[in-house]
């Protein structure tokens, strides 16, 4: 690994999302232009309906090119142990970015029909390039919104996405920090989540979601059993994080 990959602050990318956390707090982009820049990298480099060459070239851009804040490889091979762990029929991302999270789930559950919510259409509209590409279009959706929108994103997952009671085997966390825990009590609430399902939190450690920690904490060996896995923020091997998986109890 080059000094660059191992140590983030050397690359200019890294200071810009920094600095870019306004834009993408209002946005959900950093505001350089990097997403839609990854998307024609995808589009002209790798090879259409091939899903690991899609992700390949994602992370060869998050390295060479410009920094990406979705999982990454390093943490993306947690999410993938525990989608194939779990082999979910119905699976639902928070925080769809540039759709690479829903790639690795697509990917470890073949089976799985998969929904990621974002709040930006530009990123929704990136992700849908990245998926027809991949040959995945036809497998994920991609709704608009927020969970913590007043019901209307859980309304329309329930009326028009079969979403129900019981129904959610997979939620695989990677949007606000601050809102992991109040959207898993909204998700809870519906009652969608059934003894067995298993969520997935990046980030936990850096940004950080604290409060969510916290609550997992409280509640291990009760209504959760919670896995911390100790690994790297992504695209560098110096800055810790934690990957949160938690198995459902009821």
């Amino acid at each position: 690994m080059s000094l660059k990959r191992h140590i983030p602050f050397l690359r200019w990318s890294f200071l810009r999302v920094v600095t870019g956390t306004r834009s993408l707090t209002t946005t959900g982009q950093i505001g350089d232009g990097r997403e839609a820049a990854a998307v024609d990298y995808v589009l002209s480099h790798a090879r259409a309906g091939d899903i690991d060459d899609v992700l390949a070239r994602l992370d060869e851009f998050a390295y060479e090119q410009s920094l990406l804040i979705n999982i990454g490889d390093e943490k993306g091979v947690l999410l993938d142990a525990a989608v194939q762990r779990v082999n979910p029929a119905l699976a639902l991302e928070l925080g769809t970015y540039c759709g690479y999270g829903a790639l690795r789930i697509a990917r470890a559950a073949p089976s799985a029909r998969i929904y990621s919510v974002e709040l930006a259409e530009a990123n929704a509209d990136n992700a849908r390039q990245i998926w027809a590409h991949a040959g995945v279009a036809d497998r994920i959706t991609c709704v608009v919104g927020t969970i913590g929108d007043g019901g209307r994103t859980l309304d329309a997952l329930t009326a028009r996405h079969g979403f129900a009671a019981g129904a959610l085997d997979f939620l695989f966390l990677d949007h606000d920090k601050d809102a992991y825990l109040p959207d898993l009590h909204s998700i809870l609430d519906r009652g969608w989540l059934h003894p067995g399902s298993v969520v997935v939190a990046d980030n936990v450690k850096l940004p950080g979601a604290p409060r969510y920690r916290e609550y997992m904490r409280a509640q291990q060996g009760t209504r959760w059993d919670t896995v911390e896995h100790k690994t790297h923020v992504e695209y560098q091997s110096l800055l810790p994080d934690l990957v949160l998986e938690s198995t459902f109890l009821g």
